[in-house]
C-alpha cells in the first residue's frame, strides 16, 4: 500500500520547478512564513527557551504540515552487527578494498550505519585520502578572503538549504556558517568553475555527517571523480547525461520513452535537479541517504539507475501515459511523483536490479559525445575524465601508504605448534642428529639439554630464538657453520610459500 510522504520521513525540500529557481523556490511555497519563524528560532533552541521543539532521527524538525508515520527501521541487534562489520572494514580499509570490494557494495545496498555514514562516505570517495594527501589546504582557504563575485551568490543561497533541519535553521547559525565556509572555500579552489547553486544542498547533506573540512574534500571528489563538469558554467556535462539518461529510456522503459518524446519534452526540464542534487531534493531523506551510500560506492551508475526507476514508474504503462496528455501535466507528473516509487525498500529494489552498467553508460557517452561535436561542435569545457566509484578512484589515486615492512604472519603446516606455544616443538630431522651428535661428544647424554640451548624452528624451518628468551643467552654452538646450511634452505622455502600463496593474514 502507498505510504505519504510524512510516513517516509521528512522530505528533503523540494524545489518548485528548474534548477534555475532553486533560489526562490522555497521562499515562495506554502511554509516560507513558517521557515522564517523557525530560524529566528536560533540553533541553540535551549538557549532561546524552545526546548520542546521536536527533532526527528535525521535531525529534521517535526512540524504541524508533517505527519509522524513510522519508518522502516532496522532492529537494533541487526544493526549493531552491522556496525561491528564496518568497523573491521574502515580498520582494514586498504585489505578490504584490494580484495572484498564486492562485499563493501553489498553492504554498502544495505545501508551504512547512521553512526559510521560520515566516515564510510569519506573513505569511498577518497576524500580521507584527499586530505592526507594536502594537510592544512582547507585552513589556508578558509582564511582567504575570496572572491567577492560569488560571495554574496553564496551567502543568499545559505538559509534555502534545508531550513527545516536542526543544523541550518538558524540564519547565521553554526550550520550556515559552516556551509559558507566550505562553499567559499571551493570557489578558491577551483576558480576557473567558481559557484554554482546545485552545489550548497551537496555540501550541506555533507556537513550533516562530517565537519566541515572534511565535508570540503568529499565535495571535491564529487565535483572532480563522480560528477566532472557538471558545475560549470556552461552546464555542457548535465546536458550530455541527459542525453544518454534518455538513450538508456528506451531500453528500460519504451512506453515512457516514446511519450516523452511525442511530448517532446528535453530531459534536462525533468532531470537537472535530479542529477546535479543526487538527488538530495526529490527523495525522502531515507531514500537520499541509502542512494548516497550507494551512489559514494558505485559510482555514477546510481544516480542513472534512479533516474530511469522514477520515470519507468511515472510514465511507463498505458494508464499512466493517458493521465498525461501534454508537456504540462506530464512535468508536473514528474515533479510530484508518487511515494510509493519513492520509499526507501521499494525504490532501493529497484535501483540494485535495474541492469544499467558502467560500460553502458560510457558507450553511450561516447556516442552522444560524437552527435555533439557535429552540430555543436568541441566542448567548452574540458573535464577529467570520470570515475565509477570508490574503486575505480582508489586504483586512479592510490593514498599514502606506510612504508612496507616484512610480515611477521607466515603460513604454518596444520601439526606446527605455534611461536610462544608450550608445545614441544618438532625439530628437522639433520637439526636433531646434530644436537645429539653434540651432547653425545660433550658426555652430557642423560642430561636433558638447557631450555636456553634449545632452538625453536619456524614450522618452515627458520630458526629464532624462543620468545622467552634474550638473544644474549644463546651458546655459540647454536650458530655453527654446520647449521647454516639447513637454515638457509629452510629460509628459502620461506620465502617462496610468501610468494606462492595467499594468506588473508598478510596484506602488502
Amino acid at each position: 500500500m502507498a505510504k505519504s510522504s510524512g510516513e517516509n520521513g521528512p522530505r528533503a525540500p523540494a524545489a518548485g520547478g528548474s534548477l534555475s529557481g532553486t533560489r526562490e523556490s522555497l521562499a515562495q511555497g506554502p511554509d516560507a512564513t513558517a521557515a522564517d519563524e523557525l530560524s529566528s528560532l536560533g540553533s541553540d533552541s535551549e538557549a532561546n527557551g524552545f526546548t520542546e521543539r521536536r527533532i526527528d532521527k535525521f535531525g529534521f524538525i517535526v512540524g504541524s504540515q508533517d505527519a509522524e508515520g513510522a519508518l522502516e527501521e532496522v532492529p537494533l541487534e541487526v544493526l549493531r552487527q552491522r556496525e561491528s562489520k564496518w568497523l573491521d572494514m574502515l580498520n582494514n580499509w586498504d585489505k578490504w578494498m584490494a580484495k572484498k570490494h564486492k562485499k563493501i557494495r553489498l553492504r554498502c545496498q544495505k545501508g551504512i550505519p547512521p553512526s559510521l555514514r560520515g566516515r564510510a562516505w569519506q573513505y569511498l570517495s577518497g576524500g580521507k585520502v584527499k586530505l592526507q594527501q594536502n594537510p592544512g589546504k582547507f585552513d589556508e582557504l578558509d582564511m582567504s578572503p575570496g572572491d567577492p563575485k560569488w560571495l554574496d551568490v553564496i551567502e543568499r543561497d545559505l538559509h534555502r538549504q534545508f531550513p527545516f533541519h536542526e543544523m541550518f535553521v538558524s540564519r547565521g547559525g553554526h550550520g550556515q556558517q559552516d556551509l559558507f565556509r566550505v562553499l567559499k572555500a571551493y570557489t578558491l579552489y577551483r576558480p576557473e568553475e567558481g559557484y554554482c547553486q546545485a552545489q550548497a544542498p551537496i555540501a550541506a547533506v555533507l556537513l550533516m555527517h562530517m565537519p566541515a573540512e572534511q565535508a570540503f574534500w568529499c565535495l571535491v571528489q564529487i565535483c572532480e571523480k563522480y560528477l566532472p563538469g557538471y558545475y560549470s558554467e556552461k552546464l555542457e556535462a548535465i546536458q550530455l547525461d541527459g542525453e544518454i539518461l534518455f538513450s538508456l529510456l528506451q531500453k528500460v522503459s519504451p512506453v515512457a520513452y516514446k511519450h516523452l518524446s511525442q511530448q517532446k519534452i528535453d530531459p534536462l526540464l525533468y532531470m537537472t535537479e535530479w542529477f546535479m542534487c543526487a538527488f538530495a531534493r526529490t527523495l525522502p531523506w531515507s531514500s537520499v541517504l541509502r542512494v548516497w551510500d550507494m551512489f559514494f560506492c558505485e559510482g555514477v551508475k546510481i544516480i542513472f539507475r534512479v533516474g530511469l526507476v522514477l520515470l519507468k514508474h511515472a510514465l511507463g504503462s498505458p494508464e499512466k501515459v493517458k493521465a498525461c496528455q501534454g508537456q504540462y501535466e506530464t512535468i508536473e507528473r514528474l515533479r510530484s511523483l508518487s511515494p510509493k516509487i519513492m520509499q526507501e525498500a521499494f525504490l532501493v529494489q529497484e535501483v540494485v536490479e535495474l541492469p544499467v552498467t558502467e560500460r553502458q553508460i560510457e558507450r553511450e557517452h561516447l556516442i552522444q559525445l560524437r552527435r555533439w561535436q557535429e552540430t555543436r561542435g568541441e566542448l567548452q569545457c574540458h573535464s577529467p575524465p570520470r570515475l565509477h566509484g570508490a574503486k575505480a578512484i582508489l586504483d586512479a589515486e592510490p593514498g599514502p601508504r606506510p612504508t612496507l615492512q616484512p610480515s611477521p604472519s607466515i603460513r604454518l603446516p596444520p601439526d606446527a605448534p605455534l611461536p610462544g606455544s608450550k608445545a614441544k616443538p618438532k625439530l628437522p630431522k639433520q637439526v636433531q642428529k646434530e644436537q645429539w651428535r653434540r651432547t653425545k661428544a660433550s658426555g652430557q647424554l642423560d642430561k636433558p639439554p638447557a631450555p636456553n640451548q634449545a632452538m625453536v624452528v619456524a614450522a618452515a624451518g627458520d630458526a629464532c630464538p624462543p620468545l622467552d628468551v634474550p638473544p644474549k643467552d644463546l651458546t655459540p654452538q647454536d650458530s655453527t657453520p654446520q647449521d647454516s646450511a639447513p637454515q638457509d634452505s629452510a629460509h628459502h622455502h620461506s620465502q617462496e610459500s610468501l610468494t606462492s600463496q595467499e594468506s588473508e593474514d598478510t596484506y602488502l
